[in-house]
């Protein structure tokens, strides 16, 4: 198969500011990015139909004969069976939704040839929340995707502490030390190269990816994903880490995303749910403006390459932009746009395009990588096009 991840725009604007610097489709959810998950699933070359602007970046591949499938459904056993039954010209809808078609040219369907997807089989990724509350279910559909036919590395420490040792899977080179793996409720995935430190507890459903590190004395509650290459320590629950981000010191971070490659300063904490019990409203780029999630539990959403100083502290339901540097006392705004320098108590400021690409080849070079030119055209797009302005 030749699948082509294409994308509803309000979807794509609802799911900012984690959309501003890759597609919907190159989100992860679970263990995997979306992408992954249809690679393994069903063993296709998988590409991307986006904006111009991460178009060269997030390739797009067209043959004679394609599978474009909308990338803010995720798959499911059922939506997989009926993308395999799928014939030319043939569409799968849920209810007046496009969902998928085989074509050889975006757009090009019959409406009349329709297959539908029944609501059981449909999780689909709409606003932010989204990531978060299907965080559970996507930790189980990879692990069973990953781990299928496969022998786990053995646990054999023996000041480890393991309880449902058959619902962990462990890769080569992980290495772990005193410390607790609960994986009743749900499984724990540990990949290659990762390290867990003494003292720490991670209860599943939780995935720790290739070469990230749990502090010693963190806390991992359930349904939290450490994309590859991070490094967290306190408190985390229901959150998932794209990729090579940290918060390496305590504090407490729940129901919330973080963006690759940003850090936060020790004692960084945020509010997840309101004192008077509410449903918590969210900034969102479709309408600009705050919006409620129906969500009682909602903590902070961080776009790539953003940093918060020591002791910084979010409040429910918080939208930081890309390439920003919060930081000082007091809880800081709901929204905080893309390229702002500053905080609350302190005022916002512009943050200068050469300065934010000097702090963030800065952090790259840790781990001995730095911004590609794609990289430099897309942040520098972001920065045009930003509202509102500071």
């Amino acid at each position: 198969m030749n699948i082509i991840l294409f994308e509803d725009t309000t979807y794509r604007n609802q799911l900012k500011p984690l959309t501003l610097t890759r597609p919907i489709g190159n989100l992860r959810v679970g263990i995997l990015t979306i992408n992954e998950k249809w690679e393994k699933k069903l063993n296709a070359r998988v590409s991307f139909l986006t904006e111009a602007y991460l178009q060269k970046k997030f390739a797009y591949h067209t043959v004679k004969e394609n599978i474009y499938i909308n990338a803010s459904f995720l798959p499911t056993s059922g939506f997989e069976k009926l993308l395999k039954s799928l014939e030319f010209g043939e569409c799968i809808k849920f209810g007046e939704e496009v969902v998928a078609y085989a074509s050889d040219r975006f757009g090009d369907f019959d409406n009349e040839k329709v297959k539908h997807l029944k609501e059981k089989d449909a999780h689909v990724l709409r606003i932010l929340p989204d990531l978060f509350t299907q965080n559970r279910s996507e930790i189980g559909y990879d692990f069973a995707l990953i781990t299928k036919g496969r022998l786990s590395q053995k646990i054999t420490d023996p000041y480890t502490k393991v309880y449902s040792a058959n619902n962990i899977f462990i890769e080569k080179g992980a290495n772990f030390k005193a410390c607790v793996l609960n994986a009743e409720e749900g499984p724990i995935y540990i990949g290659k190269d990762a390290v867990i430190q003494e003292g720490a507890v991670v209860i599943g459903p939780a995935a720790i990816c290739e070469k990230s590190m749990v502090a010693f004395g963190a806390r991992i509650r359930p349904n939290t994903t450490l994309g590859p290459a991070c490094r967290v320590g306190g408190e985390v629950g229901n959150s998932i880490f794209y990729a090579f981000s940290n918060k390496a010191h305590d504090g407490f971070l729940g129901n919330s995303y973080i963006g690759e490659w940003c850090n936060l300063g020790a004692n960084t904490n945020n509010s997840n749910l309101k004192n008077d019990y509410k449903e918590v409203k969210l900034y969102n780029y479709d309408q600009s403006a705050l919006v409620d999630t129906k969500e009682l539990f909602c903590g902070t959403f961080m776009g790539d390459y953003t940093k918060a100083g020591i002791s910084t502290m979010f409040n429910t339901g918080t939208v930081v932009g890309v390439s920003s540097n919060v930081f000082g006392a007091g809880f800081q705004e709901k929204f905080i746009p893309s390229f702002t320098w500053g905080g609350k108590a302190e005022g916002y400021s512009p943050y200068r395009f050469e300065k934010a690409l000097e702090v963030i080849n800065a952090t790259m070079s840790r781990r001995e990588t730095k911004l590609s030119a794609d990289d430099e055209k897309i942040l520098s797009h972001i920065l045009e096009n930003k509202k509102p302005q500071i």
